[in-house]
C-alpha cells in the first residue's frame, strides 16, 4: 500500500485544517488581550473626563475667555459653592452666630478651600446665606455631600440646609452620570440578551453575540481612554455614555446581519468553515458600507463649534470602528468554533433540497405574508404610511429645543434646585452665580454705571484682594469699604489692565430674564470691549454654539451619507428616496417625541443638541437598515428582476432587521436610567425613531415605494435598464 501522507493534496488539507483553528484561536486570543487591557477601565473614566460646561466651548467665546481668566482674579480655580440656611422664623443673633461659626469650620473638611465668605443674613431674616469655594481636584460629589452633612449636623435646631450653586449642579451632574458604568451598561446589556433569548431560543448564541459586543466596547474603550488621557480627545459622562449604547447597539446589529448569513449557509453545506467563511463575503460589503456610513455621518461633527459634539464624533467613530472589527474577526472565529452548536438546541437542518425548492426565498410567514401583500397594493401602501407619517411629523413644530435651566437638567430630586428655589426667595435670584463682566480698569466706573442702571441686575460688586471678602462692592459713587464705618476702600485686583466686576442679576442665573439680562449688558457694553461670562453667558454661548452646529451639520450629513449610498447602490434615485424616507421618519419621530415631552412628561424644553443628536443617530443609524435592506434587493434584482428582487429581499431580511431594530432600540432606551434630562430626551427620540424606522419605513414604505417604481429606482445604472 503507498502512502501518501505527505502528498501535496494532503500536506495542503492539513495546512487548511490547522488554519481553521489557528487562525481563530489566535483572533480570540487577541480581543481576550484587548478586553483584558481595556476591562479595568470600567469606573475609571471620570480619571479622564470632565463635566466643566466652560471647556466645551469654542476658544473664541466670551464666556470661555472670562472662565480662563476667573483663576487670575480670584488666585484659584475653586468651584463655587452657596450654602443656603433657612429658618422656619426669623434668624436670631445667637442663631446666625452659629451659621457663622459652621461656615468657619467648613475648610476642615477635605475638598473644601479656605477662601470662604461669611454668612450673610437676608433682608426678610429669614435666612443666610454663604459661599464656600470647593477645590477643583476634589470629589466635587464626595466634597459637597459632605459639606452639606457637616453644615445641616452644626446649624441650630429647625434650620434647613441646602449647597446649590455651580458646586451644587455641578455634583448633581457628577451623581446622575455615577450609573453609567454599571447600571446603563447592565440594564443594556440584559435587555439585548433577553432580545436575542426570544429572538434565538438559544442559550450559547445570545452568550457569542453579546461576548462579541462586550469585547468590542472594551477595546475600544482602551483606545478612547488613553486618547483622552494623552489630551488628544475630550471626555464627558454624556460622550461616555453615548459610546456604550453605540458600541453594544451596533456590534450587536452587525453580529445579527452576520449570523442570519451563517445560518443560511449552514441550510446549504455541511462544512462550518465554509459556511463562516460564506457568510464572511455575504456580510462584509452590507456590514463595511453600514459602519462606514455611520463612522462619516459622526465626523461630520467636528464641524462643531462645541468640543462636546465635535470629540463625539471621533469618540463614537472609533467605537463604530471595533464594533465593525469584531463583527468581521472575532464573531467569525467563535462560529468557526461552535459550528452549528452554537444555534442549540434549534440547530439549523442541512436541507439543501428545501432551500431549493423555496429557490432562496421563504414562502411561509409573516414577511412571505408581507411581501404578498405589497405585491398587491404597493402604490396604496407607500401613500398610506407616507400620509401617516407626515402627520406624525406636524408636531414637530411644537418641539422647543431652545435651551434648558441648568436647575432641570437632572430629573428626580435635586438639593441644588431646592437650594435655588430657596435662595430665589430670600435673596436676588442670581446670588451665588453671578455675570462677570471683564474690562479695562479705566472704564470701571462707567461700566458699573451700565450694569447698576439696568432693571436685572441688583448689585455689582468688583473683585478686590486685598478685602474680606474677597470683593467690594461699587455704587454710582464709587467703590464702597466692606467693614466698620471708617474703613477705607480696598483697590480693585488688576490684571494686564484689566478689572473684573460681579453684577448679581435679580433673576436666577439660569431663567430665561437672566438670558435676556445677559444679552442686553453685552449689547450695551460693546463700546467698552467688555467680555461677560459666568453661569448664564456659558448657557447663553452654548446654546448659540449648539443652534450654529445644527443648522450646519444636519445638511452636511444628508449630503455625504447620500454620496456614499450612491457609491454603493451605483445608483442615483435609489439613495434620493432612501434619504428623503429616512428624513420622514426622522420628522415624525421628532414630532411625536415634541408632543410626548410636553404633554406627558412635562419637560421645561430640549437642548439644542437634542435634534442635532437624534439626527446623527436615528439617520446614520436608520440608513444601516436601508443598506441591509437594498443590498440584498439589489443583490436579489439582479437574478430575478427588481420587482421579484424587492420581495425577495424584504422577506429574506426582514426577520434580521427587525431583531436587528429591536436590538438598537432597547439599548438606546436603557439611557433613559441615567437621570440626565438630555439622555432621557435622546433614549426616547431614538428608541422610537428606530422602531418606527424597523417596523414602517424598512417593512412597508420602502419596499412598497421600491416596487411601484421599479427597475427606474436603479436609475441611471444598468440595473435601472434590467427587468421589473
Amino acid at each position: 500500500m503507498t502512502d501518501d501522507s505527505t502528498s501535496p493534496e494532503r500536506v495542503r488539507i492539513r495546512r487548511r485544517s490547522w488554519a481553521r483553528v489557528l487562525i481563530p484561536v489566535v483572533l480570540i486570543l487577541a480581543w481576550l488581550v484587548g478586553a483584558g487591557l481595556g476591562g479595568p477601565l470600567f469606573g475609571k473614566v471620570d480619571e479622564v473626563s470632565s463635566n466643566d460646561q466652560t471647556s466645551y466651548l469654542p476658544s473664541s467665546a466670551d464666556a470661555t475667555k472670562v472662565q480662563a481668566l476667573l483663576g487670575e482674579f480670584n488666585d484659584g480655580d475653586a468651584i463655587p459653592a452657596i450654602a443656603v440656611f433657612v429658618g422656619e422664623d426669623e434668624l436670631t443673633d445667637a442663631e446666625l452666630e452659629t451659621i457663622t461659626d459652621a461656615v468657619a469650620d467648613a475648610p476642615s473638611l477635605e475638598g473644601i478651600s479656605d477662601e470662604v465668605s461669611p454668612a450673610i443674613a437676608s433682608d426678610d431674616g429669614m435666612a443666610a446665606q454663604a459661599f464656600i469655594p470647593i477645590q477643583s481636584d476634589a470629589e466635587l460629589s464626595d466634597a459637597a455631600k459632605a459639606l452639606g452633612a457637616q453644615l445641616q449636623a452644626d446649624a441650630p435646631d429647625g434650620v434647613k440646609v441646602y449647597i446649590t450653586g455651580p458646586a451644587g449642579f455641578s455634583a448633581d451632574l457628577v451623581a446622575g452620570f455615577s450609573g453609567i458604568d454599571g447600571l446603563l451598561l447592565g440594564v443594556a446589556l440584559l435587555a439585548v440578551f433577553v432580545i436575542l433569548i426570544l429572538v434565538y431560543r438559544s442559550l450559547l448564541l445570545p452568550i457569542v453575540v453579546l461576548s462579541t459586543s462586550l469585547f468590542a466596547l472594551c477595546v475600544a474603550l482602551l483606545a478612547v481612554w488613553w486618547l483622552a488621557k494623552a489630551g488628544i480627545l475630550l471626555l464627558s459622562g454624556q460622550t461616555q455614555g453615548i459610546l456604550f449604547i453605540l458600541v453594544i447597539g451596533a456590534a450587536t446589529d452587525y453580529a445579527l446581519l452576520f449570523v442570519a448569513r451563517f445560518r443560511e449557509e449552514l441550510r446549504i453545506s455541511h462544512d462550518k468553515g465554509a459556511a463562516v467563511l460564506a457568510a464572511w463575503k455575504g456580510s462584509f460589503e452590507p456590514i463595511l458600507a453600514s459602519g462606514g456610513t455611520v463612522i462619516a455621518g459622526l465626523l461630520c461633527l467636528l464641524l462643531s463649534d462645541l468640543k462636546s459634539n465635535s470629540t463625539l464624533g471621533p469618540v463614537a467613530a472609533i467605537g463604530i470602528f471595533f464594533a465593525m472589527l469584531s463583527a468581521l474577526t472575532l464573531l467569525p472565529s467563535m462560529l468557526l468554533l461552535f459550528g452549528r452548536a452554537v444555534f442549540w438546541p434549534r440547530r439549523p437542518a442541512f436541507e439543501p433540497e428545501v432551500v431549493a425548492a423555496e429557490n432562496g426565498m421563504p414562502k411561509k410567514g409573516l414577511w412571505a405574508k408581507l411581501a404578498s401583500l405589497i405585491k398587491r397594493r404597493p402604490r396604496l401602501i407607500w401613500i398610506a404610511t407616507t400620509l401617516v407619517l407626515l402627520a406624525g411629523a406636524i408636531g414637530v413644530t411644537q418641539l422647543d429645543a431652545v435651551g434648558v435651566p441648568q436647575s432641570d437638567l437632572v430629573i428626580g430630586s435635586s438639593e441644588a434646585r431646592d437650594g435655588q428655589v430657596a435662595l430665589g426667595e430670600h435673596f436676588p435670584g442670581g446670588s451665588g452665580s453671578p455675570a462677570y463682566v471683564v474690562v479695562n480698569e479705566g472704564s470701571l466706573q462707567d461700566v458699573a454705571d451700565v450694569l447698576l442702571g439696568h432693571d436685572g441686575v441688583d448689585t455689582v460688586a468688583v473683585t478686590a484682594s486685598d478685602s474680606p471678602s474677597g470683593t467690594a462692592n461699587v455704587t454710582a459713587d464709587g467703590i464702597t469699604a466692606v467693614g466698620p464705618p471708617g474703613t477705607p476702600a480696598p483697590d480693585p485686583t488688576v490684571v494686564d489692565g484689566d478689572i473684573m466686576l460681579q453684577a448679581t442679576l435679580t433673576d436666577a442665573a439660569d431663567s430665561d430674564g437672566a438670558a435676556s439680562t445677559v444679552r442686553d449688558i453685552r449689547t450695551q457694553l460693546a463700546d467698552y470691549d467688555a467680555l461677560v461670562g459666568g453661569v448664564t453667558a456659558t448657557a447663553i454661548d452654548t446654546n448659540d454654539a449648539s443652534i450654529r452646529d445644527r443648522n450646519l451639520i444636519i445638511p452636511v450629513i444628508l449630503v455625504v451619507i447620500m454620496l456614499i449610498l450612491m457609491l454603493l447602490l451605483r445608483s442615483i434615485l435609489a439613495p434620493v428616496l432612501l434619504i428623503l424616507t429616512t428624513v420622514l421618519s426622522f420628522g415624525t419621530a421628532m414630532g411625536v417625541s415634541a408632543l410626548v415631552f410636553n404633554g406627558i412628561f412635562h419637560f421645561s424644553g430640549a437642548d439644542p443638541a437634542v435634534p442635532l443628536y437624534g439626527f446623527v443617530f436615528l439617520v446614520a443609524l436608520g440608513i444601516d437598515y436601508n443598506i441591509f435592506l437594498m443590498t440584498r434587493v439589489c443583490e436579489e434584482s439582479i437574478a430575478h428582476g427588481t420587482r421579484q428582487g424587492v420581495l425577495r429581499g424584504l422577506a429574506i431580511t426582514g426577520g434580521v432587521i427587525t431583531s436587528a431594530g429591536l436590538v438598537l432600540a432597547a439599548t438606546f432606551a436603557a439611557l433613559s436610567v441615567i437621570p440626565i434630562l438630555f439622555l432621557v430626551q435622546l433614549a426616547f427620540i431614538v428608541a422610537f425613531g428606530v422602531l418606527l424606522d424597523t417596523f414602517i419605513v424598512r417593512s412597508l414604505l420602502v419596499p412598497a415605494l421600491s416596487y411601484d417604481i421599479g427597475r427606474r429606482i436603479w436609475w441611471p445604472s444598468k440595473l435601472g435598464r434590467g427587468e421589473d
